[in-house]
């Protein structure tokens, strides 16, 4: 019988648990829907902020963004661009494809890269030059054209060099750089000059001596004191089409130049160029040499920023309380899998961000089923902090915190009473007059009566049906 007491009281106080503790009904909301901005550099920034919630299903969803906007160092002020144009140029390399036509195209597309960057404060000019055509005019300031005054023009400049024509047979280089020189602006302080030739000189400004061996000395050293008076110019030299450096050029019989002698006494090495910078390729180097390195000597820093590591910190109500999920989509090769249980964080590596480029990581936080009641109330930020390390395009390392962070709140929804029906009216009955012998005690919600007193009823009536049970 003691057995079944104790069947009873279980009974009993399952039903008292079932009724009056069940958890209550909460109600999030965003309460502050603040922007953690960390700022790395002038341009480039972190944030950290709510994007999207279902408050329905108790759920935020946060996002971390990182975004370079500095811009490349580019050139600003003059360039001008001096491009052989003498018949040598028409070799063909390929089958269909001169040597002309991948200099132009080359150099037309440098000029788009550069302007694409900076249109507002770079211009362009374009010189050809060659010989000319009329004996009489040969080795003077007519072997060198002005195809383009300093713009920046993208598509006109790109049309006038693809037009560029050829005036003679022979290699004025002396005229070219004279006539670029006296084109850049006096008050100028930024400018740049780029040689596309080749083949050595064979004339100067002065000098149309085809033959003797002192006349090629003249061109030699007239050529090389007009590259060293481009001293306040950053000048950028590239010579093609040259096979045989040990094949002679132009001898008296006694003495005689090769081409390496002639180049070496124009343009320097390119370990120790005569001024700037000096690349002597072969045709197939053409196009790389033209449209990237020549590309990153002009635009020597890309401000990239490098070694990124990002740790995002939660409070531990938020990890008892809340999942943390990543967001389908997001990439996950270089963050924290899991929230890490000894600093309550989660880590994001970026290796570098290059200018103008931007990446993110999201993740949801949703409250459990089994939260703590003692949070209901409660402002809760969804963060603790956000602490950043990083290195600088020039080389320097940068950190950088913030405690600032969204905030959320849980409410809790009061339960409304179902409405009472109303009951007919009824006639009075007739008035009872009897007097119970002793009051009726009242003992709490009907409710709650009806459970107790029904499973009264049904273990009184078990014990009976029941009672030879050994219980």
């Amino acid at each position: 019988m003691k057995k079944f007491i104790s069947l009873l009281i279980f009974l009993i106080i399952l039903s008292i648990s079932t009724s009056v503790f069940a958890a209550p009904n909460i109600s999030m909301e965003i309460v502050e829907d603040n922007v953690c901005s960390i700022t790395l550099t002038d341009n480039s920034k972190l944030e950290k902020k709510i994007i999207s919630s279902d408050l329905e299903k108790n759920q935020v969803t946060i996002q971390l963004e990182l975004q370079n906007n500095e811009k490349d160092i580019v050139p600003t002020g003059e360039l001008m661009l001096v491009i052989d144009s003498s018949s040598s140029m028409n070799t063909e390399i390929s089958e269909g494809t001169t040597r002309k036509d991948i200099v132009l195209e080359s150099a037309n597309s440098l000029v788009e890269s550069l302007l694409e960057l900076n249109s507002s404060t770079l211009k362009i000019g374009v010189v050809s030059f060659s010989s000319s055509t009329v004996p009489t005019e040969m080795g003077t300031e007519k072997d060198a054209q002005l195809v383009s005054d300093f713009t920046n023009n993208i598509e006109d400049l790109k049309s006038k060099i693809s037009k560029i024509e050829g005036t003679g047979n022979y290699t004025d280089l002396d005229s070219g750089l004279k006539l670029a020189k006296s084109t850049f602006s006096e008050d100028e302080t930024n400018k740049y000059l780029i040689i596309l030739t080749d083949g050595v000189p064979n004339m100067n400004v002065g000098n149309s001596d085809l033959v003797s061996y002192d006349a090629l000395t003249t061109v030699i050293n007239t050529t090389k004191e007009t590259m060293q008076s481009l001293k306040d110019i950053e000048v950028i030299s590239v010579l093609t089409g040259i096979e045989d450096n040990d094949a002679v050029v132009r001898t008296d019989g006694t003495n005689s130049y090769t081409y390496g002698q002639v180049i070496e006494g124009v343009f320097g090495t390119e370990t120790e160029p005569t001024i700037g910078k000096f690349y002597n390729i072969s045709d197939t180097e053409i196009e790389e040499t033209i449209k990237q390195s020549i590309y990153s000597d002009l635009v020597p820093i890309p401000n990239t920023l490098k070694n990124i590591t990002i740790v995002d910190y939660f409070p531990q109500y938020i990890i008892d309380n809340f999942e943390m999920a990543y967001v389908e989509g997001t990439n996950l090769d270089n963050v924290s899998a899991t929230v890490d249980s000894e600093t309550n964080s989660i880590t994001w590596e970026i290796a570098e961000l290059k200018s103008g480029e931007k990446t993110n990581i999201q993740y949801t936080l949703t409250l459990k089923d089994d939260f703590s009641e003692e949070i209901i109330g409660d402002i809760l930020n969804t963060n603790l902090k956000v602490d950043i390390n990083y290195t600088n395009p020039d080389g320097s390392t940068g950190t950088r915190t913030s405690d600032v962070t969204p905030k959320i709140k849980l409410n809790e929804i009061p339960q409304e009473e179902p409405p009472k029906e109303e009951e007919p009216p009824q006639e009075e009955p007739p008035k009872d007059n009897t007097v119970a012998p002793q009051p009726i005690p009242h003992t709490g919600a009907p409710i709650f009566i009806g459970i107790i007193g029904g499973i009264t009823i049904i273990t009184i009536v078990l014990a009976k049906k029941y009672k030879h049970l050994d219980f």
